[in-house]
């Protein structure tokens, strides 16, 4: 994909934010507002919009995408039905050129923190900058929450990040030819590793991958691949825990790392890379009064309902017997999300299921000619 369209793209989502002078004390009204602007939350956007029900969205982050932005938009996703490959910034270009018939209002920067149950069965909802909403249903499709990388506890080491310290990769131009150290056991680690490590414009120098044991938490074929890249000297795992770190004239020149034998070694590095996984944390969600369990929400699977009537959870968010965690599981939940909140905002409405392929009435809605077959 082009990466003028990504701009392109986005400077269209971002267009329909909320003016800078709006007066915080000015309540929008509405019949569906979404918690969360990554693939799922975009998608909830499509198949409301399918049902006529237009959303404003809220996110904390400053842009669309969530997850598949913030920490890998240039890694490639393979489990999208009819895609074979796209990174996650495609996948979420793609996705906001499929809401753009539906005119969804983004609200970004901002998290929700007040959620209350109104007397006519409406929510008051506000948000960390003081905006308020007042609508008959709320989606949540916040991923695993607020998420937060869990980071590495060294003395002195905070200092460096956002620059030779990271926890996530927003551009892998930014560490071509570079010496790099990556900590971790999991997919994250070992798919990094492995890229890095690969032949390509943005091949680094050097890749020393550090786990503190010799199992992995990854795909077993990216370990195997991984110890045949050590093999052919083409990287270098190291199994021990890093405890310290060296710098000169306020750089960042190594890590200690401390071996299971005991014994401290300094390992030079231009860029530290650190991957331990996600700290998930609802935040103001686990104050909503809703089911919760490990953490996630509790619905039902007819119709992805919490435990409060209107409000509804997709995606990684939610919690139920036979769930996977993936984004085309996602998919599926906002289209019975969708139906199942259409009779809340549509009492009197007979709600009938209908196929983009053959409605007149869809490609209404979506801005499209109606085919004519000979």
């Amino acid at each position: 994909m082009e990466a003028n369209l990504n701009q392109a793209v986005l400077d269209t989502a971002l267009a329909h934010d909320a003016p800078p002078g709006t007066d915080p004390g000015d309540t929008i009204e509405t019949d569906a507002v979404i918690v969360g602007a990554g693939p799922v939350g975009l998608f909830q956007v499509f198949e409301l919009g399918l049902l006529e029900i237009k959303a404003h969205v809220i996110d904390s982050l400053a842009y669309p995408g969530g997850q598949c932005v913030e920490l890998y938009p240039d890694k490639p996703i393979y489990d999208i039905p009819a895609v074979p490959v796209c990174t996650g910034q495609e996948l979420t270009d793609s996705l906001l050129k499929q809401i753009e018939p539906f005119g969804a209002t983004f609200h970004f920067g901002q998290e929700v923190t007040v959620v209350e149950k109104r007397d006519d069965g409406r929510f008051f909802v506000q948000t960390s900058k003081g905006t308020q909403f007042i609508t008959r249903t709320i989606f949540i499709a916040a991923g695993v929450g607020a998420f937060q990388p869990r980071t590495l506890k060294v003395d002195g080491l905070d200092k460096f990040q956002g620059t030779q310290l990271h926890y996530r990769i927003k551009s892998v131009d930014d560490f071509a030819g570079k010496n790099l150290v990556i900590v971790g056991g999991g997919d994250s680690a070992l798919d990094w590793a492995l890229d890095f490590a690969k032949d390509s414009p943005h091949k680094a120098e050097s890749v020393i991958l550090i786990h503190r044991r010799d199992g992995f938490k990854a795909a077993p074929a990216n370990v195997a691949k991984m110890k045949e890249l050590c093999d052919a000297l083409e990287m270098q795992f190291i199994i021990g825990q890093v405890t310290g770190l060296e710098e000169q004239d306020g750089k960042l020149t190594g890590v200690k790392v401390t071996g299971s034998d005991g014994i401290t070694r300094v390992v030079p590095l231009d860029i530290l890379l650190v991957f331990f996984g996600l700290s998930p944390k609802l935040g103001p969600i686990a104050e909503w009064g809703l089911d919760i369990e490990r953490k996630q929400l509790k619905v039902d699977t007819e119709k992805f309902s919490t435990s409060v009537r209107g409000i509804f959870a997709v995606g990684d968010i939610n919690i139920y017997p036979g769930k996977k965690k993936l984004i085309l599981s996602g998919f599926h939940e906002c289209a019975l999300a969708a139906f199942g909140a259409a009779p809340i905002i549509f009492p009197d409405k007979k709600i009938h299921l209908q196929y983009t392929t053959t409605s007149p009435k869809l490609h209404k809605v979506l801005g499209v000619e109606t085919p004519v077959f000979d």
